[in-house]
């Protein structure tokens, strides 16, 4: 049973610093790709980052470049999400994402499978 698990959420003012991580678990992830989405209130779910496991290639969404880093441990079937910078707008949901054939990496319905999220809260 594949299994994917955030943690590293939580409350922090502007400006601050939160990380993300994923741990994934049921089956090997070294061919897959992973990617972070967020949802927030009254929003629809937005690409955040994403990183291929072969290659170690890495894509981010315009809002996040140059604040948010990507980065994954394969030893450890884990992926992180390290956000600076925070702002308010980045407060949402934040999802972890699998996927074994993902050629848009931005594209959620190409990923197989999914964390149950973890609350990320920008205060200003």
């Amino acid at each position: 049973q594949v299994q994917l698990v955030e943690s590293g959420g939580g409350l922090v003012q502007a400006g601050g610093s939160l990380r993300l991580s994923c741990t994934a678990s049921g089956r090997t992830f070294s061919s897959y790709a992973m990617g972070w989405f967020r949802l927030a209130p009254g929003k629809e779910r937005e690409f955040v980052a994403a990183i291929r496991w072969s290659g170690g290639i890495t894509y981010y969404a315009r809002s996040v470049k140059g604040r948010f880093t990507i980065s994954g441990d394969n030893a450890k079937n884990t992926v992180y999400l390290q956000m600076n910078s925070l702002k308010p707008e980045d407060t949402a949901v934040y999802y972890c994402a699998a996927g074994a054939v993902v050629a848009d990496l931005r594209d959620g319905y190409e990923y197989d499978y999914w964390g149950q999220g973890t609350q990320v809260t920008v205060s200003s």
